[in-house]
């Protein structure tokens, strides 16, 4: 039965990329490269200097989420550096790879084992992690729902109509919301652990909520920030509407456990756009995939080289170093040699031959 949950996961993923690609293929139906290539020119470069930007503030806050649970674990002393390369590293490899596939905590425990962190505090660091970028999630998008809860309208085609209601959208709004505001009362009040399942949700302090609850929408706010100054200012919805729909694209994708959610969040994001050219909303994800997936998936993987050709060096260095182990000299003269111990522990005498 495990080998077979072990098989479950990714071949789900691999049926939404199939039926995503599918149903893109025929969305996009009559779309030429010359078209798409036109849109990608007609984006000014004072925008894609702003989408770089954003870039790079979404990965500056991904680097704050390490940081924030090291603080929650009392680990000091590492460099925000190495903390930035790490966790630069672990998103640009897991989002492209698939979250579930490779959640980056293999990437993480290699590292920050290196430091001296255990494998509890590892992985103590990883769950928090993912808390955080769930936290900043619910926030964001509970805010989104209860100002402007007929925003799911625009993917009323992909959801059941009762999820797609105005009424049911700011319902939804509301509870993520109110999920949000019981675990700052939690930690404020130092609540016992929240149990959900086999899930259970550890209050941190105060000052750590605080941090969590300005990093996590600060990197889904770069994110979405690609995408919004990739888009034509003619006729760009805002950027609330943007957010908005980035978050159940980006949601959808991370749940359907697609490689890089890869046709999933194409899919969901063009429908959710009807009022703006396919051809530009398509380049405006490209330059998503561009900036925020495939760079740093390029880099990420020199990375890992580099910290792994570290390693096995400083390995092959440290074993030139240790002592060679060498049999205790001969007695001169004659006599009888120092008393020695086997392995049981019973005293023998050698005699030197005369």
């Amino acid at each position: 039965m495990k080998k077979i949950k072990d098989f479950i996961w990714p071949v789900i993923g691999l049926g939404a990329v199939v039926v995503s690609v599918y149903l893109l293929w025929h969305l996009l139906k009559g779309l030429s490269f010359a078209d798409v290539k036109a849109s990608l020119a007609a984006i000014p470069p004072h925008r894609y200097a702003l989408a770089v930007l954003s870039t790079l503030v979404a990965y500056g806050a991904l680097a704050w989420y390490d940081r924030i649970a090291l603080l929650h674990l009392g680990v000091k002393g590492i460099s925000w550096l190495f903390v930035s390369v790490c966790s630069f590293t672990t998103y640009a490899l897991s989002h492209n790879i698939g979250a579930s596939v490779f959640s980056g905590a293999v990437v993480r425990y290699r590292a920050y084992t290196s430091k001296g962190l255990s494998t509890a505090q590892v992985a103590v660091l990883v769950a928090l992690c993912s808390f955080t970028f769930g936290l900043g999630t619910a926030f964001l998008g509970g805010l989104v729902l209860v100002l402007e809860p007929e925003l799911l309208q625009r993917v009323a085609s992909l959801l059941p109509p009762v999820l797609a209601s105005p009424t049911t959208a700011r319902l939804v709004g509301f509870g993520l919301l109110g999920f949000v505001a019981l675990y700052v009362i939690g930690s404020i009040l130092h609540f016992r652990p929240l149990h959900i399942r086999s899930f259970k949700i550890e209050y941190p302090r105060p000052n750590i909520m605080a941090r969590q609850l300005v990093a996590a929408p600060l990197e889904l706010l770069g994110a979405a920030g690609i995408i919004y100054f990739a888009l034509p200012e003619v006729g760009n919805p805002g950027f609330l509407v943007v957010l908005a729909v980035f978050l159940a694209s980006f949601s959808v994708a991370l749940v359907s456990n697609a490689p890089g959610g890869i046709g999933v969040f194409e899919l969901v994001f063009i429908t959710a756009m009807p009022d703006l050219p396919k051809t530009d909303v398509l380049a405006a994800v490209l330059i998503f995939r561009l900036f925020y997936l495939l760079v740093p998936f390029a880099l990420a993987i020199g990375v890992v080289l580099l910290f792994e050709r570290g390693r096995l060096a400083d390995a092959l260095r440290s074993k030139a170093k240790s002592p060679a182990t060498v049999p205790p000299p001969p007695v001169d003269g004659p006599g009888v040699t120092p008393d020695l111990r086997d392995v049981q522990g019973r005293d023998l005498k050698v005699r030197k031959a005369v």
